[in-house]
């Protein structure tokens, strides 16, 4: 009888343990941290830009000048430095606008991608105002602990001139 009790008090107890709620909080996964770790210096990469902030935006680039801008109609730009070229030329200009928003992003280890949709607008160009609608994909690669952009490769989608 003793027996029976015993094993009867345990399935009880197995039971309501087993019903009961918890409350644990889960801590971010290793995936979710890179991908978070990732898409915060891609966010500052996309706001470098918008701001023509030189020092921010070749920050965000490999140290070891690893990169490849690939843009329609131009042959693709190969390193950092030929990268902060194209820009320094292009940050002159002071009326352009770029809007951005990232779509999505996948991550691994040591290298990621995020897929941003971009419109860039001027005031005007050839006496009328202007926009392109891009979608643009950006590899990075983690080196030393710290995510880089290492390929912007931009593709037109709609621009006011196609009209």
């Amino acid at each position: 009888m003793k027996k029976r009790y015993c094993i009867l008090v345990f399935f009880i107890l197995l039971t309501a343990t087993a019903c009961q709620e918890t409350t644990e909080t889960t801590s971010p996964t290793p995936q979710n941290t890179e991908r978070e770790d990732m898409l915060t210096v891609m966010q500052a990469h996309l706001d470098a830009v918008a701001q023509r902030d030189l020092t921010t935006l070749k920050n965000t680039l490999a140290p070891d000048g690893t990169m490849q801008l690939i843009l329609p109609q131009t042959e693709i730009i190969y390193g950092v430095d030929g990268f902060m070229d194209y820009h320094r030329e292009w940050f002159k200009d002071s009326t352009w606008t770029f809007e951005t928003k990232i779509l999505n992003s996948e991550v691994s280890d040591n290298l990621g991608m995020a897929i941003t949709e971009i419109i860039y607008r001027e005031p005007e160009r050839d006496g009328v105002p202007y926009f392109n609608r891009m979608i643009v994909s950006y590899d990075l690669r983690k080196m030393k602990d710290n995510w880089y952009v290492i390929k912007d490769h931009a593709s037109s989608v709609e621009k006011s001139t196609d009209r």
